[in-house]
């Protein structure tokens, strides 16, 4: 028996893994306009949290042989988790407000903008450990803004290892053996929501007579073999590779504030993950060569291990891949919303925050409502549907929450 609901269109079929899960209308038929496109690769399939989306729905993953769409990658280039176990156990940990402190002086959060104001979410003097790994940068940046100056004025080298807004956030985690993990989520910043912007903009220009005849103006490609088509994926894979640099020296900042607050020395058994899930990149299906795009998916070859994060009140996943190529070996990027942050923040209070997350040490103010765990779909649900693409290896609850 399949494990996915099928959705024949006039095009390709699209598959779904969410049985007993619910999907909105709205969703549903992006799908089927995804799927018309002539160059998908012979089907869509799509994730458990699945939900409407700007560009591209949300758990739905893209296969393409001869073009990409840019809207299908989106604006949070590369976004995507890291986890880190270490040897502590919850019994080690100090006070859970004074390590949430300590985390926050690490790690740069949050935005402010306005004439002659810092930006809290930007270094004023980047740490050693970020300037070495803008070092592994450079060389892309300078291709990108000779071709491209707009991108200059990004502040990239001032964003690299800091949170953002939004739901990217950073949680101290225990495990089912109450060990002590870090999780955090985030990804290219300004420089990727630049480089996305310009390139959708830019596709729906090169298409401008056919826009019309398209299901919707964010469905505009690149072809391959064009130029736009090499400039933007040299592009986007500059900027995954900044995103996956974002976070690893996130896990480093954040590490050091631990050893300043936890008095027992500690190690890290066990490797680092680091997974994208809102990216594109070449991969072989089928027999074929093709194009992947994971928009809110995560890869889930056999044996890979992967994050599937719940909210900011509920458990989140360590997986392994169980290599299903039906869905071109992909798995969820966490519980997905049920609802928009617009009609959370008008349902829920800030009584309703503080209940929902009475159990973990984080902000509890009326900025972060649309964060609240009930604008978010059942976890254990979504986990029961993709039973088939990924096993557990580990179940986690957060103690500390720390979101821009």
């Amino acid at each position: 028996m399949t494990n996915y609901e099928l959705i024949t269109t006039q095009n390709v079929p699209i598959k779904m893994w969410t049985r007993s899960v619910p999907v909105e209308d709205d969703a549903r038929q992006q799908l089927i306009n995804t799927a018309k496109m002539p160059f998908i690769f012979k089907h869509i399939a799509v994730m458990p949290d699945v939900h409407l989306g700007k560009g591209s729905t949300i758990g739905s993953v893209i296969p393409t042989k001869g073009a990409i769409i840019p809207a299908a990658v989106g604006v949070d280039i590369g976004c995507g988790m890291n986890a880190l176990r270490t040897s502590l156990t919850a019994a080690d940990l100090p006070d859970l407000a004074t390590l949430r402190q300590a985390i926050e002086s690490a790690v740069p959060h949050g935005r402010t903008v306005g004439r002659g104001r810092r930006d809290v979410g930007s270094w004023e003097n980047p740490p050693a450990n970020v300037v070495e790994k803008w070092a592994q940068l450079e060389e892309g940046y300078q291709w990108l803004t000779r071709k491209y100056p707009r991108f200059l004025n990004t502040k990239s080298d001032k964003h690299l290892g800091t949170l953002g807004t939004g739901n990217h956030f950073i949680e101290i985690c225990l495990d089912e053996a109450e060990q002590v993990w870090i999780m955090l989520h985030s990804g290219s910043r300004g420089i990727g929501n630049a480089i996305g912007t310009y390139f959708i903009e830019l596709a729906q220009k090169q298409m401008q007579e056919q826009l019309a005849s398209l299901p919707s103006r964010d469905l505009a490609w690149f072809e391959e073999g064009s130029e736009y088509f090499d400039d933007y994926l040299k592009a986007v894979m500059w900027a995954q590779r900044f995103a996956s640099l974002n976070r690893e020296a996130m896990v480093e900042n954040v590490l050091a504030a631990l050893r300043q607050t936890v008095e027992k020395p500690f190690t890290l058994p066990g490797e680092a993950i680091n997974c994208h899930h809102n990216y594109v990149q070449r991969e072989r299906y089928f027999g074929e060569e093709i194009y992947v795009t994971r928009k809110g998916a995560v890869s889930a070859k056999r044996g890979e291990s992967g994050i599937i994060p719940g909210s900011m009140g509920a458990k989140s996943f360590i997986v392994r891949g169980l290599g299903n190529e039906e869905a071109f070996c992909s798995c969820s990027h966490g519980a997905g919303r049920v609802m928009s942050r617009t009609k959370a923040k008008k349902l829920f209070s800030v009584e309703d925050q503080i209940r929902a997350t009475a159990h973990v040490e984080c902000r509890k103010d009326a900025d972060v409502i649309d964060e609240i765990p009930m604008a978010y779909k059942d976890i254990d649900a979504v986990m029961a549907a993709q039973a088939d693409l990924v096993e557990i290896m580990h179940t986690l609850r957060q103690v500390v929450c720390v979101k821009g």
